[in-house]
């Protein structure tokens, strides 16, 4: 793409591979209360709707304070599994390695801060990027628009010329809902499904460098 001056990427997912222990640790804090969160609903939970699953306990006639405590756990759970080592995907390092320099980058994740900063500690990513967007920096959250277009008005690149990098649906919604094209990595969690709209579907990041020459 010879007019694209900035790259907007998720993180979870696309440069870290983090989903997948995120599903686990909240499977196994809301077991007790009787659900069972398979991934077919955490995909459309979380990865589609952005709903969460908490809404699933108060229909069960959980109490808000105990919702409250396990969402409390939850997050220490992830938090405390975060410390153990980066978890980046695949090929994310040499991908960045040649893209960096040639365009504006910034990451736009609906992470919160906290943990954010546990996944990047030591992954040695951050020096690739020019800005991070997290929900202390925008009103709403992914499926809106509000992500990508907080990171249009940081970056000053114009809408046409920025492409971003996700690897769900609700996180291509809200990038082409910006005016944005999306290319979408797909992973274990998501691989097959359509993604409608999506400049391109790519089977791993380590597609994108060719992608973005061939467009």
């Amino acid at each position: 793409m010879s007019d694209v001056k900035a790259i907007f990427w998720d993180n979870d997912g696309v440069l870290v591979d983090t989903e997948q222990l995120y599903f686990e640790t909240t499977r196994q804090t809301i077991a007790p209360t009787g659900i069972d969160l398979t991934e077919a609903e955490f995909v459309e939970l979380f990865l589609v709707q952005g709903r969460g699953a908490w809404h699933l306990l108060e229909e069960r006639g959980v109490p808000l304070d105990e919702i409250d405590r396990l969402r409390d756990l939850r997050n220490a759970t992830y938090a405390a599994e975060l410390e153990r080592a980066p978890r980046l995907v695949p090929g994310i390092t040499d991908v960045l390695d040649a893209l960096h320099g040639r365009y504006v980058m910034g990451i736009v994740t609906t992470c919160s801060r906290d943990h954010f900063d546990l996944i990047h500690r030591d992954s040695g990513l951050l020096k690739y990027f020019d800005f991070v967007l997290t929900p202390d920096d925008y009103p709403r959250k992914k499926p809106h628009p509000d992500p990508y277009l907080r990171a249009v008005e940081v970056s000053g690149v114009a809408p046409a010329q920025c492409v971003a990098i996700e690897d769900s649906e609700r996180g291509l919604q809200s990038a082409t809902a910006a005016g944005l094209r999306c290319f979408v990595v797909q992973t274990r969690l998501t691989r097959g499904r359509a993604f409608a709209g999506a400049a391109r579907v790519l089977a791993a990041i380590g597609d994108l460098p060719a992608a973005l020459s061939a467009s």
